[in-house]
């Protein structure tokens, strides 16, 4: 008996093993881009990627604008028609393939026209600690990626005050903070439809004061210049 008993476990432990693959998030199928490939595309050529989702924001007009990426790069999904019931389906880690149109719009590279179909896989990206890039070139080959940043030094905005909201009167859109790194500044958001007034990290924005250091997390937009959505901020 004791001797079927390890035979079996065994065997659980073998299969066990085996249906518990790890995702490999830069395996492309046939046809698909790599993100290097994606990355050296010129703009308005037609794009093929597969990629995971990280976050949305709302979904709006029959169409959703996405956050992903693989294990490489990030893809920003600008406006991608799907129904409502199909928007929520696509929860964070959901494996997708999307083709569309390679766009640029004020230095943040999208995809616009997509469409797409949900493969099997699933992948939650860690953020990636970019510190040490903030003010290089290199940072913008990082955009679009679910990115950490750590000791940055809240700054006046410029009201007397650690941020400022772009509607103060019913809190209904962005709101804004500046950041000091080694002597440069730089201007983040908390984007509304991604993030908005009763989450955490707007709440935490609220209660910054100038001078205070924290950390952020968020993804790595781009509005001319670095323009991180701003996920979490800690003290």
């Amino acid at each position: 008996m004791k001797k079927l008993l390890i035979a079996l476990l065994s065997l659980t432990m073998i299969f066990g093993f085996a249906g518990c693959k790890k995702e490999d998030p830069n395996k492309k199928s046939e046809g698909v881009m790599t993100y290097a490939e994606f990355a050296a595309a010129k703009d308005d050529t037609e794009v093929t990627v597969e990629t995971y989702v990280q976050a949305k924001q709302s979904w709006w007009d029959n169409a959703g604008t996405f956050y992903t990426q693989d294990g490489e790069g990030g893809y920003f999904l600008y406006g991608m028609p799907c129904s409502e019931e199909e928007y929520n389906k696509l929860t964070p880690g959901t494996k997708i393939r999307v083709k569309g149109q390679k766009s640029t719009w004020a230095g943040e590279v999208e995809i616009i026209d997509a469409t797409y179909e949900i493969l099997d896989g699933k992948y939650v990206a860690k953020p990636l600690d970019v510190t040490s890039l903030l003010g290089t070139d290199k940072l913008e080959e990082k955009m679009n990626l679910f990115v950490s940043m750590k000791g940055l030094t809240v700054k006046d905005y410029g009201n007397g005050k650690a941020f400022e909201y772009k509607n103060a009167e019913n809190k209904t859109d962005d709101l804004y903070v500046k950041f000091d790194k080694d002597g440069k500044e730089y201007e983040f958001c908390v984007e509304f439809y991604l993030c908005d007034n009763n989450t955490d990290v707007y709440k935490a924005v609220e209660g910054l004061k100038i001078g205070d250091v924290v950390d952020i997390e968020g993804f790595l937009y781009w509005y001319n210049v670095p323009n991180v959505h701003m996920t979490k901020v800690t003290k």
